[in-house]
C-alpha cells in the first residue's frame, strides 16, 4: 500500500468521522471511542465489493491479506453490529477470556493444592509468585502484543499464544519441583495468555458499534466462567485420576476451545497503521497519573482473597474441604455480574462515578474478613467481593477513553498499553508480599494489607476523578 493511497484513505476516514459527529465526545459515541482504542486506524477499501483474499505487503514487508471491508471501522454505518459471523467472533472472544483470565482466576485452587501436594514445604509467598507472574505477563505481554496486532499478525498471535497455553498446561502435568511449575504455569502460560488476549478483545470492535458493550460483556463473562469451571474440574478429578491427568484434562479443554477460536476468528478490516507505543508526556497529566497510581495500589491488594481464601477457611476451621473449594467458584461466579451490571450503570452516570465506590467496597469487604467467624459470613462477603472486584477489571478501559477525551482519541490505545503495563507491576508484587506476610504473621494481617492498599488506590482514583471533572463533584465523569 503506497503512502499516497494511505493518505487518501485517511482523508476519507476523517471525512466520514466528521459526518458521523465524532468531533464531540458524548455518550452516543463513547463505545465508538473504545472501539477505536482497541482497533485504531483501519484502511478503507472503497473499491472492494467482496473479499479478494489477495496478499499485500505492508511498509515493513510483512505479508497481509485483504479482507472484506468497504469502509474504515470508524465509519459506524459499515460495522455489521450483528449477524452470524459477528456473533461467532463473540464466541471466539469468549473462549479467549475463558483461557486467559479464566485460568488465572482459577489459580487459587492450585495454590491450595501446592501447599499440601507436590510443593508441600514451599512458602505461600513463593507459591504465589507463580500466579502473580502469570497475571503479570498477561498484562505486560498483552500491551506489547497490541502493536503487533495492528500490523496484521492476528492469527500468528492467536496461534502461538494458544500453543504456549496448551504446552504449559501439559508440561505442568509432568512437573514435580518448584522451578518446573514456575516455568510451565507461570511463564509459558503467562506469555501465551498475553499473546492471545489482545486479539480476543480487539476483534469485537470491528464487528459491533451500538452493541459493542453487550458483545464485550458476553465475551468477558468467559473469564468468570473459566474461573468457576476450571477449579471445579480440577477438584473433582484430582482425587480420582491424580494431579497429572486432572491437569491434562484442563489442557485438552483449552486445546478444544482455543481451537475453535483459531479456526473461526475472522479479521474484517486491514490495519493501515500501528498505534504509538509510548506517550511519555501523558504522565504529566494529573488525571492520567492519579488513575494509574490508583489502579497500581488497588491491584496490589485485590487478588489476596482469590489466592488465599481457601487456605484461610481450612486453616481456621470455618469450613469443611468439600465446601471450601466452592468459594473460588462463588467468587468468580458473582464476578460475572460485576462485569455486566456496573457497566450499564456507568453508561448513565460515568465510569469514574461507578469505579471509585466499587474499589472502596472491595477494601471494606476485605476488612470484614477479619471478623468473619462463620461459613455463612465468608460466603456472603465473597459473593459481594466478587461482584465489586469484577467492576475493577471491566471498567478501566472505558476510564482511559474518558481520560483521553476528544482531543487525544488517537492516543487511547497507547495510554491503555502504558497504563496496563504499569498496573501489571502491582499484580506482580501484590500476592507474593501477601504470602510473606502470612508466613510471618496471620490471615488478619493479610486482609489488613490487601484492604489498606485497595483503600489507598481508591484515594488516588478519587483524585483522578476530581481532576478529570475540574474538581466538581456532582457531574458525570
Amino acid at each position: 500500500m503506497s503512502r499516497s493511497s494511505t493518505s487518501d484513505e485517511g482523508e476519507k476516514d476523517i471525512g466520514v468521522r466528521k459526518e458521523a459527529g465524532y468531533g464531540e465526545h458524548n455518550e452516543e459515541h463513547e463505545h465508538d471511542d473504545l472501539a477505536e482504542a482497541l482497533q485504531p486506524n483501519f484502511a478503507a477499501h472503497d473499491d472492494i465489493e467482496k473479499s479478494t483474499e489477495q496478499p499485500v505487503q505492508d511498509g515493513d514487508g510483512a505479508t497481509l491479506t485483504k479482507v472484506q471491508s468497504q469502509y474504515s471501522v470508524n465509519n459506524v454505518k459499515s460495522v455489521p453490529d450483528g449477524g452470524a459471523t459477528a456473533w461467532l467472533q463473540v464466541l471466539c472472544s469468549f473462549f479467549v477470556f475463558f483461557n486467559t483470565w479464566g485460568i488465572i482466576n482459577a489459580f487459587g485452587i492450585y495454590q491450595t493444592y501446592y501447599e499440601n501436594g507436590i510443593l508441600a514445604g514451599t512458602s505461600p509467598s513463593n507459591l504465589s509468585w507463580i500466579g502473580s507472574i502469570e497475571a503479570f505477563l498477561l498484562m505486560l505481554v498483552g500491551s506489547v502484543a497490541g502493536p503487533i496486532y495492528d500490523k496484521g499478525y492476528v492469527h500468528e498471535l492467536l496461534g502461538v499464544g494458544s500453543f504456549l497455553i496448551v504446552l504449559g498446561q501439559m508440561m505442568l502435568s509432568l512437573c514435580s519441583t518448584y522451578w518446573q511449575v514456575l516455568l510451565a504455569q507461570g511463564i509459558a502460560i503467562g506469555i501465551g495468555t498475553g499473546l492471545i488476549f489482545t486479539s480476543g478483545v480487539a476483534i469485537l470492535s470491528t464487528y459491533f458499534s451500538t452493541k459493542l458493550a453487550t458483545a464485550t460483556g458476553i465475551a468477558a463473562s468467559g473469564s468468570s466462567i473459566g474461573g468457576v469451571l476450571y477449579p471445579i474440574i480440577f477438584y473433582k478429578l484430582q482425587p480420582t485420576i491424580g494431579f497429572a491427568w486432572a491437569t491434562r484434562v484442563m489442557g485438552f479443554i483449552a486445546l478444544f476451545t482455543l481451537g475453535i477460536s483459531n479456526l473461526a476468528l475472522r479479521v474484517r478490516v486491514l490495519p493501515a497503521s500501528r498505534r504509538k507505543f509510548l506517550d511519555l508526556p501523558a504522565w504529566k497529566i494529573k488525571p492520567f497519573l492519579f488513575f494509574n497510581l490508583g489502579s497500581f495500589f488497588v491491584f496490589i491488594g485485590l487478588y489476596a482473597p482469590f489466592f488465599y481464601i481457601q487456605s484461610f477457611v481450612l486453616q481456621t476451621g470455618l469450613m469443611e474441604p468439600n465446601l471450601a473449594f466452592y468459594l473460588l467458584a462463588i467468587l468468580n461466579g458473582s464476578s460475572t455480574f460485576g462485569r455486566l451490571i456496573p457497566n450499564i450503570i456507568a453508561d448513565r452516570i460515568g465510569p469514574f462515578n461507578v469505579l471509585t465506590p466499587c474499589a472502596t467496597m472491595c477494601a471494606v469487604l476485605q476488612y470484614c474478613l477479619i471478623s468473619a467467624k462463620s461459613s455463612a459470613a465468608v460466603i456472603v462477603i465473597l459473593a459481594l467481593y466478587g461482584f465489586f472486584s469484577g467492576t475493577l477489571v471491566s471498567l478501566p478501559a472505558t476510564c482511559y477513553v474518558h481520560l483521553a477525551g476528544p482531543t487525544r482519541r488517537g492516543l487511547i490505545g497507547t495510554w491503555m498499553g502504558m497504563g496496563f503495563a504499569f498496573v501489571s507491576l502491582g499484580i506482580l508484587c501484590g500476592t507474593p508480599i501477601t504470602g510473606a506476610i502470612l508466613a510471618a504473621y496471620s490471615f488478619t494481617e493479610v486482609w489488613i494489607f490487601g484492604a489498606t492498599f485497595i483503600l489507598v488506590g481508591s484515594f488516588f482514583t478519587i483524585l483522578s476523578r476530581l481532576a478529570q471533572a475540574d474538581w466538581k463533584i456532582f457531574v458525570k465523569v
